[in-house]
């Protein structure tokens, strides 16, 4: 059990380091301007090939952006969640350590999400609105590939009947996919800043699942 314990936090830093070599190299490998306004993107060979395959659909960005309500619908769920406990067990501290856990996940998703915007690695291919825009890590990708898995894991100990966990599991998974390969397929962000933002949220999602894997086996 020791050994399981660690092993999920080697990979979970794994994972976050490897985010962080990606970084690095879509910063200083083939730099180029080939954005809007003459911006500079790493990668700029296959990361221009690529957006002229997929081009920009507007349309699918408008609904992938109306979409990702639905990840902050979850937040809300589980915050709430949590503010119930609090009040009906009087102490912070008897709430859940999952939910307790869960908060801090989504504060640290939440930082790092704005550390991106002031520390700009790539602009997006496209202007919105007319606006050159943070590109990197794709958020809408990293709020989905985030909250989504980490919801799965909170109904998961709490859905009692099997198939219907396996079906909610289903119906998530399958929101996940989708959102992501049309946020891709909308051209707003380079392939970058996609597998960018995939990375991140493996990691951090990895993190979360350590952690609480290993507060649950000092319970057993």
């Amino acid at each position: 059990m020791k050994h399981k314990k660690q092993r999920n936090f080697y990979i979970a830093v794994s994972m976050l380091a490897l985010f962080t070599l990606w970084t690095v190299l879509v910063s200083f490998v083939d730099v180029k301007p080939i954005g809007p306004n003459k911006s500079c993107v790493g990668f700029a060979t296959i990361n221009g090939y690529i957006h002229n395959l997929t081009g920009v659909n507007m349309s699918l960005y408008t609904v992938t952006d109306w979409l990702g309500l639905v990840p902050f619908c979850f937040v809300t769920g589980f915050a709430i969640l949590g503010l119930i406990q609090w009040i009906k067990r009087k102490s912070l501290f008897k709430i859940d350590f999952s939910i307790l856990v869960l908060g801090g996940f989504y504060t640290v998703t939440m930082m790092l999400y704005f550390l991106f915007e002031i520390l700009v690695v790539n602009y997006r291919p496209v202007l919105i609105n007319g606006v050159l825009e943070a590109s990197y890590p794709s958020s809408t990708t990293m709020l989905v590939m985030c909250v989504m898995p980490t919801a799965i894991m909170q109904f998961n100990s709490r859905i009692k009947n099997g198939i219907f966990k396996k079906c909610v599991a289903f119906a998530i998974i399958t929101f996940i996919a989708f959102m992501v390969i049309l946020r891709f397929a909308s051209g707003v962000h380079w392939f970058s800043d996609i597998v960018g933002g995939a990375m991140l949220s493996a990691g951090l999602v990895m993190m979360y699942y350590a952690i609480i894997c290993s507060e649950k086996s000092k319970t057993e």
